[in-house]
């Protein structure tokens, strides 16, 4: 392809800007970022209180970031935040330690049928879902696997392995057909905590992508990444450092593409394009999102782009920034597993303390509000409940100083995975000059959708 054609990429977050320094060291210089807001980073929020940043969105890494550590690199900063811990309580507020067999006698063989399953669940993964863990789902649902390894050095790999199919199943059913369905309670504090959805609903193949074996053990071991500056200060610096930064409060109503460009109707002004990646929100079902359309409220979308992105979901994940007085400040994080159940839906999950060394930071809350088969619970209906929660957990809020409720984790559902949703639509790349990218063709996090990008540069690029 020719090195300077123009190419606008739509969103400033994880997924635009390592578009745009993925293009830039393959020699595309000639690119534009749009970005609709006043800041980049988009789910990677970290605001500033009493002199620190907190997080409102993304918290952490593990040491199998490759695509953020190329980030990293390009420059020139680290992982130097602090360094996260958690314990964990019941719904009644009461410290337990459910891992731990000298504290729970009577789970001993429980415990001990887990850690038996957790690694012949590895073993599995290996073996029987070889492919399994490859970044994007290029040809599961047909049973093959194709794509570059979770290695530093992303060796290309492909091959057929019909078992991935099964990746299409609810991630509760998928362990339960293996005989491992006790791996559940290592996978869930990552995952449905992190506002991912609940296992009897979400395909394994996304709960599998994000959390790989690896990606996991990183997380049971604590041995994660955080930034002094938070996870936006990651692309606020590749944002910095990339040859065009990104066009902040770029309000685009119209593209159009016809004659082999694509007309860009942004700020009230027309540019012209020869392609353009989409990395902001291809599709929002319900229109409950206020002004954060998807791309075909304000595309020339074609029927077949229509037909498919009308199947995207997302998740109704709800943050809230709170401060306490010092007696009442967590002295850890703590995951509430009690109620990380679809029956305790828009009840406090987790909550994150930061800042070990300081008690006049803030405390970040995190509830799901969505369940497939359940009534949706209302945005300030669970910020309540979850004040509630926190007085329940001996520690109350003073004051609520920041919430935020955003297009979380776009997916598809079991039956639309398994009807092949991701090869129509990587058949489509480049088709209408146009290519996609963001959380929905890979995974909702910072990496995942990083690595996307690095990937769809590397394959048509």
């Amino acid at each position: 392809m020719d090195k300077n054609i123009r190419i606008c990429i739509v969103g400033g977050g994880p997924a635009g800007l390592s578009a745009g320094m993925y293009l830039e060291k393959k020699g595309y210089t000639n690119y534009t970022i749009l970005e609709r807001s006043d800041r980049v980073g988009g789910k990677c929020w970290s605001p500033h209180y009493n002199g620190k940043r907190y997080e409102m969105g993304a918290i952490m890494g593990v040491p199998s970031y490759y695509a953020v550590h190329d980030v990293e690199e390009f420059c020139g900063i680290t992982h130097d935040g602090p360094k996260l811990n958690r314990n964990y309580k019941d719904a009644k507020g009461n410290v337990i330690e459910p891992f731990e067999p000298k504290k729970n006698p009577l789970k001993i063989p429980r415990l001990l049928k887990m850690k038996k399953q957790v690694k012949k669940f590895g073993e599995l993964l290996e073996t029987k879902y070889k492919g399994y863990d490859l970044n994007g789902h290029r040809g599961v649902a047909e049973g093959r696997y194709e794509g570059y390894a979770v290695t530093p050095g992303r060796e290309k790999v492909e091959g057929y392995n019909s078992n991935l199919k099964d990746l299409a199943l609810p991630f509760k059913e998928f362990c339960e057909m293996n005989g491992v369905e006790l791996v559940q309670d290592i996978w869930i504090g990552p995952y449905t905590s992190f506002g991912y959805g609940y296992f009897d609903e979400i395909p394994a193949a996304y709960v599998l992508k994000y959390l790989d074996f690896q990606t996991t053990m990183n997380f049971v071991k604590v041995n994660l990444w955080t930034w002094e500056q938070g996870t936006q200060y990651i692309w606020e610096q590749l944002n910095e450092h990339i040859a065009h930064p990104a066009r902040l409060n770029s309000e685009i109503t119209r593209v159009e593409r016809r004659d082999g460009k694509v007309y860009v109707t942004v700020n009230g002004v027309v540019e012209e394009y020869d392609k353009i990646i989409v990395t902001a929100p291809l599709y929002v079902a319900d229109g409950n999102m206020g002004n954060n359309n998807g791309m075909v409220d304000y595309f020339d979308a074609r029927d077949d782009e229509k037909e498919l992105f009308s199947k995207i979901d997302y998740e109704r994940y709800t943050v809230q920034a709170i401060t306490t007085t010092p007696e009442n400040h967590p002295e850890i994080s703590y995951y509430v597993f009690d109620n990380m159940v679809p029956e305790k839906l828009g009840h406090l999950m987790v909550y994150y303390r930061r800042w070990k060394e300081n008690i006049d930071q803030v405390i970040t809350t995190y509830a799901l509000r969505t369940h497939k088969r359940m009534k949706e619970i209302p945005y300030d209906k669970c910020n309540e409940m979850v004040l509630e929660d926190l007085k329940t957990m001996h520690n109350p809020a003073k004051e609520v100083i920041n919430k935020w409720s955003v297009y979380y984790f776009p997916h598809v559902s079991c039956e639309d995975y398994a009807a092949g949703w991701y090869d129509k639509v990587e058949a489509m790349q480049g088709k209408y000059d146009t290519y996609y990218a963001g959380e929905v063709m890979s995974f909702g996090d910072m990496d995942e959708t990083a690595e996307y990008s690095r990937e769809l540069v590397e394959r048509f690029f």
